[in-house]
């Protein structure tokens, strides 16, 4: 008997790192977790970047639509329902709207793809990672692949000797190629691995130790290389958020006290300076206008904005005096962005995207006696979250994958929490799986 297909083990047998277990079960699931597995790999780590001869299909969507038909003939899979699924649902019926509506529908039309993609990816994620080991696997691609490119690039400024320069650090080509876009993915990666650090140092060999220690370490490391005054913002409100409950006791403090004065000095002088004349250089000043400009559209169309990504468009036409370089970009807000893209109506809808996975998860709340894993996993996302937000109102990230992932990570996460804990649900899921003769459900079988 094959034993992968046969092979469902406890997740501690997966900690931290135990690749022939991981790769047992993996190999033994349903084709669309695979493929959605495959998709997070290829849109997070960009191997088609780095290797060009690889860089001949369009390899995620491929992975995409795949996991798509996979999860129609995925027995496992359910509907899962959640209040995220509904101001999801009605989110992408503004933009349609607005799209239809705007002043240049055209550009609308070809930024398409920019959200619907990840409406599609969040509702995958959600009803086919829905069993604990299943989730474990997932949010492990994330993080090593995360952390691929956090461990290089924080060796790429300890070569250059933490120097400034003026772009930063730069991942890969692709959604994390430049240093603002790749310091948030920093912060959606750090709070995991510190999290999961902190539960598992003393499970784990010496060398899962030392590798759970760089996945937290390296992103805080890229974050001040980066040179994304608002991404380094968001890191030390990350830290204070981390760190509130233990902030008083003398060791804890004296650790953050250490940290912050290291954080500090290895902060190049430029940087610092950046800091000092920020709201007064050019780029604040752009971006000022910006704002201002942005909440002049949306006060003019206050029902869908100007239309979905034609805020650029619309600047240039209508505010050339404000340009202070000679094209105008995107408004480097998130806010300002959904609001202009869809009016006061999508940003109403926006704004519970963004505080609803808090609220679910304090009103749900994951018992940390139960299921420890899972609750410092939602803590870490949630954090991750917090970071997005901050970061969010210097960039423009709108339709990046940081928002919508970490939704479908709390949401499969409260899903998997709620069917381990409430036998009827779990057994209704399971009776309609096939059982291998050790009478644990195949999860690996088609």
């Amino acid at each position: 008997m094959n034993r992968s297909r046969n092979y469902c083990p406890d997740i501690e047998e997966f900690y931290f790192l135990k690749l022939k277990n991981i790769w047992t079960f993996f190999k033994g699931q349903h084709f669309s977790f695979i493929m959605i597995c495959c998709y997070l790999f290829f849109e997070y780590a960009r191997p088609q970047a780095i290797f060009p001869f690889i860089d001949f299909l369009p390899w995620a969507q491929l992975f995409l639509i795949g996991s798509l038909a996979g999860a129609v003939v995925d027995r496992s899979v359910k509907w899962v329902s959640s209040p995220i699924n509904v101001f999801m649902i009605l989110f992408a019926i503004i933009i349609l709207i607005s799209s239809l509506n705007a002043v240049y529908p055209k550009i609308s039309q070809d930024h398409y793809i920019d959200f619907y993609s990840w409406f599609v990816v969040y509702f995958l994620i959600i009803n086919i990672v829905n069993t604990k080991q299943r989730f474990y696997v997932f949010l492990l691609i994330f993080m090593l692949c995360a952390a691929k490119i956090s461990i290089s690039l924080s060796q790429t400024w300890a070569f250059r000797g933490f120097s400034f320069t003026s772009w930063g650090l730069k991942g890969p080509r692709g959604y994390f190629q430049n240093s603002g876009e790749l310091s948030i993915l920093m912060l959606t990666l750090f709070p995991v691995a510190y999290h999961l650090y902190q539960l598992l140092k003393d499970k784990v060999s010496k060398v899962e130790k030392y590798i759970l220690i760089l996945f937290w370490v390296t992103p805080i490391l890229v974050v001040l290389g980066a040179s994304s005054r608002g991404s380094q913002l968001a890191l030390a409100i990350q830290l204070m958020v981390i760190f509130r409950k233990h902030i008083f006791k003398i060791k804890p403090l004296i650790t953050v006290v250490v940290l912050c004065t290291l954080l500090y000095h290895l902060l190049p002088e430029e940087q610092k300076q950046r800091f000092e004349e920020a709201g007064t250089d050019k780029t604040s000043q752009q971006r000022l206008l910006y704002f201002e400009n942005g909440w002049k559209m949306m006060q003019k169309y206050p029902g869908l904005g100007v239309g979905y990504f034609n805020f650029p468009k619309y600047f240039e036409n209508y505010y050339p005096e404000d340009m202070l370089y000679d094209k105008a970009e995107l408004p480097h807000n998130i806010f300002i962005q959904v609001g202009t893209d869809t009016g006061f109506t999508g940003l109403f809808i926006f704004l519970f995207l963004l505080l609803l996975p808090f609220w679910l998860s304090r009103r749900k709340k994951l018992d940390p006696d139960k299921d420890k894993f899972m609750h410092i996993t939602i803590t870490g996302v949630l954090q991750g979250l917090l970071g997005f937000i901050i970061a969010g109102q210097f960039v423009t990230v709108t339709y990046y994958p940081f928002l919508w992932i970490s939704l479908a990570f709390v949401v499969a996460g409260h899903n998997v929490y709620r069917l381990q804990h409430n036998p009827k649900k779990q057994h209704n899921q399971l009776s309609k799986e096939p059982f291998a003769t050790n009478g644990e459900p195949r999860f690996g079988s088609r």
